[in-house]
Formats: C-alpha cells, structure tokens, sequence
C-alpha cells in the first residue's frame, strides 16, 4: 500500500469536509441524485419514497451518507431500468437492484415492496408500498415517520451487521423528541424494541 504523505492527508480531509458541508447544507452530489431520482419516477408515474438518511433528515435527525435510498414496487423498478439505464444510470451489478448515477456518482439502493428488512427473512414488517407508505416533503415524497421507524427497528432486529438502524432510531427520538406512545403506531413486532430505545435515548449522552 503507498503511504499517504501529510499533504495527501490533508486533501482528502478537505474534500471529506467540503462534501459534508454541501450535504448538511441540502447541497452536494447525494442530494442531487436524490432530486434526480424523485423527479425521474415522478415523470414516469412510478410511486416511491426517499427513504433511509436522507428521510432521518426530514424528520429532523441528519447524518451524513453517500448514497439514496428509495422504495419501489418491483414492476416499478422493472420499468425504470427500461427507460433509464444506459441514460445516466447504470446497474451496479447485473440483475441487481441498486443502480449508479453516473451524473452525480451516486448508488440509488431500492427497496422493494414486499421484501423482508435486515436479514430478508419472512417476518411480520416488510417494506410496504409506497402508495400507502409516503408523504410529500418539500423537495421529494419521503416515507412517513412511523413506517422509517419500523423499517429500521425490524433491520437491526434482525442482521447483526444493520446495527445502525436501532442507533438511526435511537438518535432519531433524541432529534424528534419522539414520544413514548409513539410505539403504538408501529407494529407488535418492533414496538418493544422500540421501547427499549426510547427509555436508553432519555439518558443524556455523555459529553467526553
């Protein structure tokens, strides 16, 4: 491996905290391909909704991420490959489901109705459809809050490797101020979970 010289450190870290500041601003590439997105299926007809970071933010809890990810029903999906790849999109692998945006250099991860969260197996939440599942944001249709918080509490539930699901919910009632009652409106499933959250997100963060 060629090792990094200081100034090649101190450029990517410019870089790191240039495009952080675009993101955090609703600025940058993610955004971008986000928008992109949103008004490519809604030209098309095609419902979705932004989900994952990005929709954290509109509910009022930010971190950064690289890449968008929406929920779409898989005929939905069929239909925008037809139409898009090879025109400013294509797959990251074949037959997959994510796809790159080659303006923006950005992967668009879909989430598909029907499917099964965190591990992918059989279980009582699945990803909905977006036609049930969605609200207007003020640039995109972002999923609503009680379906993001359950999409997240059945992931991490369920795949040791999806633990930043249950601390995107458990900062995510820290920024909202969530309530505790607000476990009623997600499913038996994850509503205990979701307890155990919120009672762990009521402790003050330690400040080191």
């Amino acid at each position: 491996m060629e090792e990094l010289t200081a100034a090649d450190v101190d450029r990517r870290t410019d870089a790191l905290l240039e495009e952080a500041e675009a993101y955090f601003m609703g600025e940058g590439g993610v955004h971008a391909a986000a928008a992109a997105i949103a008004e490519r299926l809604a030209e098309a007809g095609i419902d979705y909704a932004i989900a994952g970071a990005i929709a954290l933010g509109e509910y009022g809890f930010k971190r950064l991420t690289v890449e968008v990810d929406v929920l779409i029903r898989r005929e939905d999906l069929d239909r925008f490959k037809a139409e898009w790849v090879g025109r400013g999109y294509r797959d990251v692998r074949p037959g997959g489901k994510a796809v790159r945006d080659t303006v923006n250099n950005v992967n668009i991860d879909f989430l598909l109705s029907g499917d099964f969260p965190g591990d992918g197996k059989p279980k009582p939440v699945a990803f909905p459809d977006p036609r049930d599942a969605a609200i207007a944001g003020e640039r995109y249709r972002v999923l609503s809050l009680p379906r993001l918080v359950e999409m997240k509490l059945a992931s991490g539930m369920t795949a040791p490797h999806r633990l930043q699901d249950l601390a995107d919910v458990l900062r995510l009632i820290r920024a909202a101020g969530l309530p505790r009652h607000f476990a009623a409106q997600v499913d038996p499933y994850v509503r205990g979970k979701f307890e155990e959250l919120w009672l762990a997100a009521q402790h003050p963060e330690d400040d080191y």
